[in-house]
């Protein structure tokens, strides 16, 4: 009589085999799954920072600057304060006189487009919280340059008008966020 205790070679190919499918598979969805994080973090972390931008302004009665480099899908940017002449500012970013806040320039994992009205690199924040110039900011991986976020992200942009800042989703054509006219 046969003594059946053992696994035969092919039970164990085939479970070796559907182990490394699985593998494979929750690797690729894991990688999607990182990269939308990275995505929406970095689009949320713009948004946070332009919001205590804005209310710093507000508390301060000083002008702040947000800088954009100009190249598209740059990778970084800066805030600073007006300050320069002493002691309230002139509402003109002078970035050799004018106070570059801590922690910044801040550098980003994916690269960002601007798309303003009027062009320019440099967003304004006036002494009451008014926003110039209105725009769209495209803060999304875009690998194969297709204009659309790789990762399909919740959030990959940000909308700014002179008296809001909204989130939302890039389409491919524009921001789609909610409330945004």
């Amino acid at each position: 009589c046969m003594n059946n205790k053992g696994v035969t070679m092919i039970e164990l190919i085939v479970v070796v085999t559907i182990v490394s499918i699985l593998v494979v598979a929750l690797g690729f969805e894991f990688q999607g799954w990182m990269g939308r994080y990275r995505t929406e973090s970095q689009t949320k972390t713009m948004y946070v920072d332009l919001m205590n931008t804005r209310a710093r302004a507000m508390q301060r009665n000083r002008a702040h600057f947000v800088t954009l480099p100009s190249a598209a899908n740059a990778t970084s940017y800066s805030i600073f304060e007006d300050n320069n002449p002493a002691p309230d500012g002139d509402n003109i970013l002078q970035t050799a006189a004018d106070t570059l806040l801590q922690t910044y320039p801040k550098t980003v994992e994916y690269g960002m487009n601007w798309n303003w009205n009027g062009g320019g690199t440099t967003i304004t924040l006036d002494r009451e919280g008014i926003v110039t110039p209105s725009g769209t900011l495209y803060a999304f991986a875009d690998r194969d340059g297709n204009g659309i976020d790789d990762f399909d992200s919740d959030y990959s942009c940000i909308v700014i008008f002179a008296t809001r800042i909204n989130m939302g989703k890039c389409n491919g054509v524009n921001c789609a966020t909610c409330g945004a006219k």
